[in-house]
């Protein structure tokens, strides 16, 4: 399931949960979903936010190296 596809489904999941009229087994079991996709996405943030640092330091080598000589 791709990113965007998560969060739209963690948005629906906390607008369930925050109704009165669902069942604790119902609640309980939309909670644990929600808890597996919010890990998911924060792992591919993380992901991304390694991915993005990588290109940074490559940009700044990159810019030393041109300035430099």
């Amino acid at each position: 399931m791709e990113i965007d596809k998560k969060i739209q489904r963690l948005q629906e999941i906390t607008a369930k949960l925050e109704e009165t009229e669902i069942s604790l087994e119902e609640g309980i079991k939309l909670f644990e979903e929600g808890s597996t996709l919010a890990k998911e996405c924060y792992s591919a943030l993380n992901e991304a936010k390694g991915k993005i640092t990588i290109i940074k330091k490559d940009i700044e080598s990159f810019k030393e190296e041109n300035w430099s000589e």
